[in-house]
């Protein structure tokens, strides 16, 4: 128990925050200048950690098609950022994140939106409030969770 405080309070030292987003309001932020600046470039950078490392690859293979968007990159730079996404997936390294929680292990979801984890978290919210034009979509975190882009998802 002694070593995962540590090793967490480490990994929230190096990611510039404090252990007040030590909990399930909070995941490691994007810091790769490649991953924010594409995937930026049209939508907040979503933390690869709340999608499993089969998703991340099913997303990145859809670029052509990206929710409706011609989003194809050259090689190199999709590459990278597949390796990136993946390398930080709720899964990667055989760990197992609460986003997981409720998923099948053959459940290949695209959109985070579309996890048992993010539905629960989002049970007491009306569909009709996606619609505000103030929200606009499921995937404007940012609308309701002003530090989303910083990994934290206060909602109190």
């Amino acid at each position: 128990m002694l070593h995962r405080t540590l090793t967490v309070a480490f990994a929230l030292a190096l990611a510039g925050t404090t252990n007040a987003h030590a909990d399930d309001d909070w995941f490691p932020p994007v810091t790769d200048p490649t991953v924010e600046a594409e995937c930026g470039a049209c939508h907040m950078a979503f933390q690869p950690s709340m999608l499993p490392a089969r998703s991340w690859r099913a997303v990145m293979a859809g670029l052509d098609d990206h929710f409706g968007e011609n989003a194809v990159l050259d090689a190199a730079t999709a590459s990278l950022i597949e390796d990136r996404l993946v390398a930080g997936a709720a899964d990667a390294g055989g760990r197992s994140s609460e986003v997981l929680y409720g998923l099948p292990a053959d459940a290949v979801p695209l959109r985070i939106s579309d996890t048992p984890w993010w539905r629960g978290e989002h049970d007491e919210i009306r569909a009709s409030a996606y619609d505000r034009p103030r929200v606009g979509s499921k995937a404007n975190c940012v609308a309701c969770h002003a530090a989303a882009a910083r990994g934290i998802y206060e909602d109190d």
